[in-house]
């Protein structure tokens, strides 16, 4: 299992978001969360990334406990919100240079891993363009390229799709399955629409009144 959690609570000024919730996912699957706006998506994400505290329960991320073992687990995760990372006027090498950089890569392996990431989310012509002048699809795959330059084990992609048109959204879909054919990665993906959780996933589960109401395999249906 990659993501075991157990009773899992989260609340917000006395509002309950996430109650007693229980979840499970497979290594190397592409796994859907579907649920409507407000259901609490995005907290959950930011709970499994650090980025926010849970109120009570268990967590745990490739046999790493949430709590005391947040080096490892950042170590091995990657997490590209539904706002674009990165710098405008930047190119997008000079995006994935900075922020390799900053994961620790140097000289032949930053280089390597840039045309990797480039590879893998069919930047190449965009590679010495500035971001700026990007499509809002051809963004969203710069976010996906710089999610994977840590080479992660597991990727979360928080509604990646949201606002682009039809075409892109197909050819992002693409990209994802072909970075975890290829990369074996497990791929945790939010969505409020139906068609791409049935086109993309593996599995699914559905989150709605602060807890999951139901997780099934795309294959029983």
């Amino acid at each position: 299992m990659s993501i075991v959690i157990e009773n899992l609570n989260k609340s917000y000024q006395n509002t309950k978001i996430l109650e007693d919730l229980n979840l499970k996912v497979n290594s190397s699957t592409i796994f859907g969360l579907l649920g409507p706006n407000g259901a609490g998506k995005t907290t959950l994400l930011s709970i499994l990334n650090n980025l926010t505290k849970k109120d009570s329960g268990n967590i745990k991320i490739y046999d790493y406990d949430l709590d005391s073992d947040k080096k490892n687990i950042k170590s091995i995760s990657s997490y590209i919100p539904q706002t674009y990372a990165f710098y405008p006027n930047l190119t997008a090498y000079e995006n994935l240079e900075f922020f390799g950089t900053l994961y620790g890569l140097k000289s032949k392996n930053l280089q390597d891993k840039i045309y990797d990431v480039i590879r893998s989310c069919s930047l190449e012509k965009y590679t010495h363009k500035k971001a700026f002048t990007f499509s809002g699809g051809v963004k969203r795959r710069l976010n996906i390229a710089i999610g994977l330059l840590n080479s992660p084990k597991i990727l979360y992609l928080d509604e990646p799709t949201v606002g682009i048109d039809p075409h892109s959204r197909k050819y992002i879909l693409d990209i994802i399955k072909k970075i975890n054919t290829t990369k074996g990665l497990t791929i945790f993906y939010t969505s409020h629409y139906m068609d791409e959780i049935e086109y993309l996933c593996d599995e699914i589960a559905i989150l709605d009144n602060k807890k999951i109401i139901i997780q099934d395999s795309i294959k029983n249906h």
